[in-house]
């Protein structure tokens, strides 16, 4: 969106800007998408304890957004994470930061379509089995990916009505869900990890913070607002606050209506405790509201994932097929290798409840993006050093030290092996960027020419894929079950009776 200095002079028309409560709801609005759909399941194997962990979290997510905020005041520059990184520590630390960011985007993806198929399995039961949740995950991600090729105006259209229904779960869940609590079924599930008190909470923090992933776009806004300087910090953490609150509020309710056992196997933790309130009608509105949330997000951040590489490889620090292009601007071929990658992680990461399997993939998302935010908040004290009031750069140096140590704990207290992993893979991003570094030069001395079409095909073989995956998950849930068990229009056959069965031959006489 151009801002007041790039509008047209024409009648010098200046646009439209907004005040601090509007900035406010629109922050709180835009992170109050779909990522606590699932937390309560997964919080419920800790137990009540982790609303400590949520309390710590909005600390630090509030410490995030004031970082990334100012950062944005002080050099407005595109690319976020990267551009901050690169400038503050070089090529390397900003070639590393955008693969890593890039790569955990691409892996919370695949949590969007866990969520919103296991809110579906309401509607479709078959969906709880692993195999046809699997197959339904992949159809989705190559149908967005399709819807995407088509063009981005549709998708934006749709992530843009899409958010509003996610909303009512969690607002009303805030609201509504305290009537149905029970401090007893709250305090019998208070910790049910084993572990001390401190290590439980900490284990807490890569779910509590999924949340809050993408808390760097808030400040995005800024050319919109009225006094940006003053208005876009007071707005981002006002706006953090009020989606924490109604986070803390609706995933404390849930853990104090289901029973711990219960809310730790739940698919659909939200419509569960609607059921329980208000019965099966409550419980398919917030189910459809759920899913179409959590669907209409992927939709976005599938086209979002695309345009990321595609800056990359336009500066030379991606493969040349990222950046090139169909008729309508967009990175096909990139957006159908994001979808294959997305694809083998559905496989590996296949579970038996959905519950589970977005457990897995939001630990890892949240673990890829901790080094990102850790090398922003180191960033605001290289980049805003004589860019403040001395008094300005001590307070922002404190504030970026409280979201660097909040991530750094956030890190540890995560799984282990998926942290070893992790950071194994950070490490082996000097080997990749000794390899972009040849192709950058070589882009630098125009032998590689960026850009360029992309083949036609690609469209239709991400619809080929899609119907594929489709037909295999009705054949998994369907084709597949036995006659007696299908619902038909034709009665069932009629057994029958014991007495009328014909009677088995008689034993041979002996010598006959």
């Amino acid at each position: 969106m151009p801002d007041a200095a790039s509008a047209p002079a024409t009648g010098g028309v200046q646009p439209k800007k907004i005040g601090l409560i509007a900035a406010t709801l629109m922050v709180a609005g835009n992170m109050m998408g779909s990522g606590v759909f699932m937390l309560p399941a997964n919080l419920a194997a800790t137990g009540g304890i982790a609303i400590f962990g949520w309390l710590i979290t909005v600390v630090g997510a509030v410490a995030l957004a004031l970082v990334f905020a100012k950062l944005a005041a002080i050099d407005p520059i595109a690319g976020g994470p990267y551009a901050y990184a690169r400038k503050s520590f070089g090529d390397y630390m900003g070639y590393q930061t955008n693969l890593i960011y890039w790569l955990a985007n691409v892996v919370g993806n695949v949590g969007l379509a866990v969520a919103g198929l296991g809110y579906l399995s309401a509607f479709f039961p078959a969906l709880r089995d692993p195999l046809v949740s699997a197959l339904a995950q992949i159809a989705l991600v190559w149908f967005f990916t399709y819807a995407n090729i088509l063009g981005p105006n549709v998708v934006g259209r749709l992530q843009s009505f899409t958010t509003s229904f996610a909303l009512v779960p969690i607002v009303g869940m805030a609201l509504l869900g305290w009537f149905w609590f029970s401090g007893t079924t709250y305090s019998d599930g208070w910790n049910v990890s084993g572990e001390a008190p401190l290590t439980a909470i900490g284990a807490t923090l890569n779910f509590t913070l999924w949340a809050f992933i993408g808390v760097e776009t808030a400040s995005v806004s800024a050319g919109v607002v009225e006094n940006p300087r003053r208005n876009v910090p007071i707005a981002t953490v006002c706006g953090v606050v009020i989606a924490a609150v109604c986070y803390v509020l609706s995933s404390t309710a849930i853990m104090g209506m289901i029973p711990n056992k219960e809310l730790v196997a739940s698919s659909a933790p939200f419509a569960d405790a609607a059921r329980l309130a208000l019965g099966d009608t409550a419980a398919n509105i917030v189910a459809a509201c759920a899913a179409i949330g959590c669907l209409g997000s992927l939709a976005g951040w599938t086209l979002l994932v695309g345009q990321t590489a595609k800056a990359a490889a336009d500066d030379g620090l991606f493969p040349t097929v990222f950046s090139k292009v169909n008729r309508k601007g967009v990175p096909s071929i990139g957006l159908a290798i994001v979808a294959v990658i997305m694809t083998v992680q559905i496989i590996a990461t296949m579970s038996p409840t959905a519950s589970e399997q977005f457990g897995k993939i939001a630990s890892i998302a949240v673990i890829m993006t901790l080094l990102p935010y850790i090398y922003s908040a180191v960033a605001l004290k290289v980049l805003g050093y004589k860019q403040m009031s001395t008094r300005d750069y001590s307070l922002y140096t404190l504030v970026a030290l409280v979201a660097a140590v909040y991530s750094l704990w956030a890190l540890v207290g995560s799984d282990g092996n998926q942290t070893r992993w992790s950071l194994i893979f950070v490490i082996a991003t000097i080997v990749f960027y000794a390899l972009a570094l040849n192709h950058k030069r070589d882009v630098e001395d125009g032998t590689v020419h960026t850009g360029g079409p992309a083949p036609r095909w690609i469209r239709y073989a991400t619809l080929g894929i899609t119907i594929a995956a489709l037909v295999l998950m009705f054949w998994e849930s369907v084709g597949k079950r036995r006659p007696e068990t299908l619902h038909t229009r034709s009665p069932a056959p009629i057994s029958a009776p014991a007495d009328s069965a014909p009677a088995s031959p008689a034993p041979a006489k002996p010598g006959g």
